[in-house]
């Protein structure tokens, strides 16, 4: 972990302490190889200096998941992906927002979100 994403995590409270970690264990899991910075003014993970996966503290409370393929947009013409556990909302077909209001519904849904993380990175590695 960098000293950015160490201070980054001090300025939060702890419930959303607890709730970022989780989700950047779950990351870490699921795509191992991937580097984790600070963008955007959140925890960001990225392959090949291509930034996938950005979590953020929601405003009204809890946590989100963006999934996504870097910072410039991309033609998503020929990219397809399935995300048949409904995890994410997909504001676009190459972007996922998963949202999680407590530790609770994170838990509920944290083998599903490992596995679409996991899927996530290596359909971006194919296209």
């Amino acid at each position: 972990m960098s000293g950015s994403v160490e201070s980054w995590l001090s300025g939060l409270g702890p419930e959303d302490q607890r709730g970022i970690d989780r989700l950047r264990a779950l990351v870490r899991s699921a795509a191992p190889d991937l580097t984790e910075t600070i963008k955007w003014n959140a925890p960001s993970f990225a392959d090949a200096d291509q930034d996938r996966v950005t979590l953020g503290v929601e405003r009204r409370g809890g946590w989100r998941v963006v999934l996504h393929r870097g910072a410039a947009v991309k033609d998503a013409a020929d990219f397809a992906f399935d995300d048949a556990a409904k995890v994410a909302r997909w504001p676009s077909s190459d972007r996922g927002v998963a949202t999680f209001a407590n530790l609770t519904a994170l838990e509920a849904k944290a083998a599903d979100l490992e596995d679409l993380v996991r899927r996530w990175v290596a359909a971006n590695r194919q296209a």
